[in-house]
């Protein structure tokens, strides 16, 4: 190795901030194996990189002993005290052993080292940068699909889209452009995995707060979300200032904003409801698009049961349930729904 090796270094530690002498350190300790491979001894070496001409050399180390048991690894008192007077029992004797051709493979050894601890630093400064990134959306384009599994291409590095969060129905083609939901960045010994997902109810909120700056603001807030991924969601928003409605902010004009969304997921339909304290109030608005004629909550064991027109009994419950599932999920509170006719039928019987 030559002064060369060593200006690329400094270069390395400027573009890559990766320190030299770490990477001298870690070029120095793959030496010794290599010396001890490409010679078959098991003495003790250790090796030497000189920080401005990038010389490399070698030396035996021994230790001083009264009485050799290894020659390999001990030397006696006496002959260490002829190489110099000073020695005594317990220090150490380092002899050069450098071999004649020991340059090239310094030079070969050096260069994968230090590919090897650019890709972990690489990889380190990926995962740092995603890690941060956890509940989160990021673009990126389909690059394969492989036993079911969807790897979208994030630019430095892939994610991948399992089969449980993909949303049902949905089909991903090569080179495809999609938002994703990042759920969880892991550190393996191939580099970051990135797992990401389409069915997450953040990647809903994550969207919102692309489009509708008002919650990009803090203006408007949202306060809850309910999902059933490629189907329907619901959400709930508040606004902090009297002169903003939320929901209208939510649609936007001619329904835009909402309309991207729904775009991006797919067609998922997204009702948008303003969130209000009083749980009557609240669980009423959840019910949308049905009509609620009455709530009548038990705070203790938050319950609520709901009386609608008979007419709207089939909608507030919705297809196989899920208008009233995703209305529970959305207020936190267990809801039963009866039709009026069924609700009077069951006071009547109170009565009696």
């Amino acid at each position: 190795m030559n002064g060369e090796f060593i200006e690329a270094l400094d270069q390395i530690q400027k573009e890559k901030g990766i320190a030299k002498d770490i990477l001298i350190d870690a070029i120095e300790a793959a030496l010794i194996s290599a010396y001890k491979r490409n010679y078959g001894t098991s003495q003790n070496v250790k090796v030497y990189i000189n920080r401005e001409n990038g010389e490399v050399r070698v030396f035996s180390v021994k230790n001083i002993v009264e009485t050799v048991e290894t020659e390999l690894l001990d030397i006696s008192v006496e002959d260490a005290k002829e190489i110099d007077s000073n020695y005594e029992v317990g220090d150490v004797v380092e002899k050069e052993v450098t071999p004649k051709n020991f340059g090239r493979i310094a030079a070969q050894t050096a260069k994968q080292v230090v590919v090897q601890r650019i890709r972990e630093a690489e990889r380190g400064i990926i995962y740092d940068e995603f890690v941060n990134r956890e509940s989160e959306i990021v673009t990126g384009i389909v690059q394969r699909i492989s036993k079911g599994n969807v790897f979208i291409n994030l630019g430095r590095t892939e994610a991948v889209l399992t089969p449980s969060e993909q949303i049902p129905g949905e089909v991903y083609k090569h080179n495809d452009r999609i938002k994703t939901y990042i759920i969880e960045v892991k550190k393996t010994t191939k580099g970051p995995q990135i797992l990401v997902s389409r069915t997450h109810p953040g990647l809903v909120k994550r969207l919102f707060e692309l489009e509708v700056p008002e919650i990009h603001d803090g203006i408007v807030e949202l306060k809850s979300i309910s999902r059933e991924a490629g189907s329907r969601s619901k959400i709930a928003v508040y606004s902090h200032d009297e002169n903003v409605d939320p929901v209208g902010a939510c649609v936007g004009h001619k329904g835009a904003r909402v309309q991207a969304i729904v775009d991006e997921l797919k067609g998922e339909k997204i009702d948008i409801i303003k969130w209000n304290d009083d749980p009557e109030e609240l669980i009423a608005s959840a019910l949308s698009p049905s009509k609620v004629l009455k709530v009548i909550v038990k705070e203790s064991e938050k319950t609520a049961l709901v009386v609608v027109p008979d007419y709207q009994l089939s909608l507030a419950i919705g297809k196989e349930g899920q208008n009233a599932r995703l209305a529970a999920k959305l207020t936190n509170w267990k809801i039963d729904i009866k039709s009026e006719s069924q609700y009077e039928e069951a006071m009547k019987e109170i009565e009696e």
